[in-house]
């Protein structure tokens, strides 16, 4: 299949390099507002440059279009590319967030399905080997009535570009991960403060109420040093729990009333060998269910999926902006 990369900076280079390098993906074309960075880009892979979608879709008439863009809140540079190329009848990925605009965003996923394309996001964290073998443990049953989730995900990021970059631009993986694992969220309770000397709103603290009557927690900030482990989920049930810990590291079982462990982890032969794994393993999730055909409202961390972590990011922000009072969060369509 070919794919045309719009967005030639560092994440889009990531994605240049997974379809590259894809047995069943050909790189035909990459696409920037820079023609400088587009140039650069296209002869490190050996493809050509373009400088506008609409003339890439004309004359290279590309299977998939992965729109790594950025902009303000890492996301303000979505709707424009990811609305030309739905139009074209293309499938989509596009870098988390969607959007920074809750109404691009909403925009985007019901012109995708108007159109009957695939439209997907770029919510890696879910896509390791630790990730799928928690999620089969909580499918057949082993954690038994979900009760709680805690995430927590940290990082050292100086950005101070907007109040809110921490939330939504960051944010999107956590909240998928807890979709992922919990389901749907009903209502959202923040709290946010700055780290001395900053002006964003960069360590949160936010309650989760969940549709099932299970509760839980995020704990995020930009304000960690990143070489320590970034990330952990805990989730738990009346028959037992689960620690995924540090994106894919390692996965712990604790069952109730045994002292026997049940610990997955990451294999130093054929395992992860790092965080940019996460990018080519959903990559190849999104090509395979391409080439298999899925439907489109059955494809993984969908642009739907994608916009429900968005609106409870959304949710937060207004219960902060309010008090901390509880926010409802807005259901997804079905």
């Amino acid at each position: 299949m070919k794919v045309a990369v719009v967005g030639a900076g560092h994440i889009g280079r990531i994605h240049c390099r997974c379809y590259s390098e894809h047995p069943d993906t050909e790189l035909v074309a990459v696409c920037d507002l820079s023609t400088a960075l587009a140039d650069q880009v296209a002869a490190e892979f050996k493809v050509k440059a373009y400088y506008d979608l609409e003339t890439l879709l004309e004359r290279e008439n590309p299977d998939i279009v992965s729109v790594a863009t950025g902009g303000f809140e890492n996301g303000s540079h979505h709707y424009q590319p990811v609305m030309a190329a739905i139009a074209a009848g293309k499938d989509v990925l596009v870098e988390k967030p969607i959007s920074n605009n809750i109404e691009e965003a909403r925009d985007m996923v019901r012109f995708a399905r108007e159109k009957q394309v695939r439209f997907c996001c770029n919510l890696n964290h879910r896509f390791t080997p630790a990730a799928r073998k928690a999620k089969e443990w909580l499918e057949a049953g082993d954690l038994g009535d979900l009760l709680f989730i805690n995430m927590k995900l940290t990082i050292g990021n100086p950005n101070e570009t907007s109040p809110w970059i921490h939330l939504r631009a960051l944010h999107p993986h956590s909240f998928d991960v807890i979709r992922y694992f919990a389901g749907d969220i009903r209502r959202v309770q923040s709290f946010l403060t700055k780290a001395p000397g900053r002006s964003v709103w960069s360590t949160a603290s936010i309650n989760l109420e969940f549709a099932s009557g299970a509760v839980g927690h995020l704990t995020g900030s930009y304000d960690m040093f990143g070489g320590h482990p970034i990330e952990a989920c805990e989730v738990a049930g009346n028959k037992g729990r689960f620690v995924l810990d540090n994106v894919y590291e390692s996965l712990t079982y604790y069952p109730h009333r045994q002292e026997e462990l049940k610990v997955y982890r990451n294999s130093i032969m054929n395992g992860m060998r790092g965080f940019n794994d996460t990018f080519r393993n959903r990559i190849s999730a999104f090509v395979q269910q391409v080439m298999e055909g899925t439907a489109p409202e059955k494809m993984e961390a969908s642009g739907a999926d994608a916009l429900a972590v968005q609106e409870m990011i959304e949710a937060a922000i207004r219960s902060h902006e309010n008090g901390g009072v509880p926010v409802e969060v807005p259901q997804p369509a079905v």
